[in-house]
């Protein structure tokens, strides 16, 4: 999941713990779900988990996991996070490949999210490739409403 551009590198605190729903929508504690790979516990199986694992980073504001999870070739040197937005759900569209089978695959999803309070959503096909043997995030299409 790509970013449009953002205003603070400082992230705020996040509600989310380890026994709270997993922010990506599976029915998952977010330490069971995608906490586990944003600790280093793991890397997600498929594009769609890291696509999850990844609106969940965004979600908690987790840079590190982020970075980690992004092909090298297309990597930013950071990513920063507006405070004023608050992610509100994600819904996964359509996929292709990406399995333990595939070497790529794109996933398509629709996140919603409040800016300043006003409601918005971000439409995008994700493209994502493995990468020493793990799933990276390569690069995003936005797509129209």
């Amino acid at each position: 999941m790509s970013r449009r551009p953002a205003r603070s590198s400082r992230p705020a605190p996040s509600a989310v713990t380890a026994a709270s729903p997993c922010p990506c929508g599976l029915p998952a504690t977010y330490g069971a779900c995608c906490g586990r790979f944003h600790g280093g516990a793991g890397t997600a199986p498929t594009a769609e988990l890291l696509m999850r694992s990844r609106y969940s980073a965004f979600v908690v504001r987790d840079e590190p996991y982020l970075l980690r999870s992004w092909a090298p070739a297309t990597r930013p040197p950071s990513v920063e996070f507006d405070p004023a937005m608050r992610w509100a759900g994600l819904e996964i569209l359509e996929t292709t490949d990406g399995s333990a089978f595939h070497t790529t695959g794109t996933v398509t999803f629709r996140a919603r999210f409040t800016d300043q309070g006003r409601p918005g959503s971000l439409h995008e096909r994700s493209r994502f490739s493995r990468h020493e043997g793990a799933w990276v995030y390569v690069d995003g299409t936005f797509l129209e409403e």
